[in-house]
Parts: structure tokens; C-alpha cells; sequence
């Protein structure tokens, strides 16, 4: 037996429907959906680069600090750093990509 794993409302249905769904794409077109997968996939690739990226960093950091290369300020700017980083990178959701559909 297969069930969905996600629910996508279209268009504007009722209220019941709407808090049902886990995506409510507001045009009643089917192209929103294959742009609402786009970003579904550009926002979790991002995702798991900042937080792999991170915590690489964040390791080497650690490796440093644990053979007497780094000192503790200056673990500490790098840690600041690397999570500014992090974060940067994670704005990048923000910034429309241009390729959203298949076709």
C-alpha cells in the first residue's frame, strides 16, 4: 500500500483544505507545482551545505584547537566566522534562481 507523502492544495479552496495541505500554491495551475519541487530541492541542497559546511569547519577548527595551532580567541573569531559563513550562504534561498521548471 503507497499513501502521498505530501499535500498540495490548489487554487483557492476552502479553509478546511488549505490547513490540510502541507503547500498551498494560490494559481490553479499545475506549472506551480513543478517550481514549488524546484525550490523544495534548491532550498534543501542549500540547506545541507551550510549545515555540512559548518560543521566540516567547525571540526578542522576543533583538530586545530586540539593540537595547540589554534588559541581559544582566536577559535573563537574562527567559529564566529564560520558561522557567518553558514549563514551567508543560507541567504542565498532568498536570491531567485532562474531555471524554476522542467519545460
Amino acid at each position: 500500500m503507497q499513501a502521498a507523502t505530501i499535500g498540495i492544495s490548489l487554487g483557492q479552496t476552502s479553509d478546511v483544505v488549505t490547513e490540510a495541505a502541507d503547500a498551498v500554491i494560490l494559481d490553479s495551475s499545475l506549472s506551480k507545482v513543478d517550481e514549488l519541487i524546484h525550490i523544495g530541492r534548491r532550498m534543501r541542497r542549500i540547506a545541507l551545505q551550510s549545515a555540512v559546511g559548518g560543521i566540516v569547519l567547525s571540526l578542522l577548527g576543533m583538530v586545530l584547537a586540539a593540537f595547540g595551532w589554534l588559541r581559544p580567541i582566536e577559535g573563537a573569531i574562527a567559529q564566529e566566522i564560520i558561522d557567518l559563513a553558514a549563514v551567508l550562504n543560507a541567504v542565498r534561498v532568498s536570491v531567485a534562481s532562474k531555471h524554476l521548471t522542467d519545460y
